[in-house]
């Protein structure tokens, strides 16, 4: 890939490209059904981006990936996460 593009992103994120390779990484051959696997993945990504995940918000994440109930697009998922 374009090394700008992966500049670009630890430029806005203030992630390095080897944590994201890394994750990316790691989901390529994760286990989707199993909710260890899935807290843990959740746990990694809220880290990097430096984001507080409530617990209320990590269940309803876990639900929807496990269940395969995940929202078509991001703006789906951003209002299945925000409801309360």
């Amino acid at each position: 890939m374009n090394q700008n593009f992966f500049d670009n992103i630890e430029k806005k994120t203030n992630v390095k490209k080897e944590d994201i390779f890394k994750l990316a990484n790691s989901v390529s051959n994760a286990n989707f059904k199993d909710e260890r696997t899935v807290r843990k993945l959740i746990a990694d990504v809220a880290r990097l981006a430096n984001v507080p995940v409530s617990k209320e918000k990590e269940d309803k994440i876990v639900d929807a990936i496990v269940n395969n109930n995940m929202p078509a697009d991001l703006s789906q998922l951003a209002k299945m996460i925000n409801k309360k």
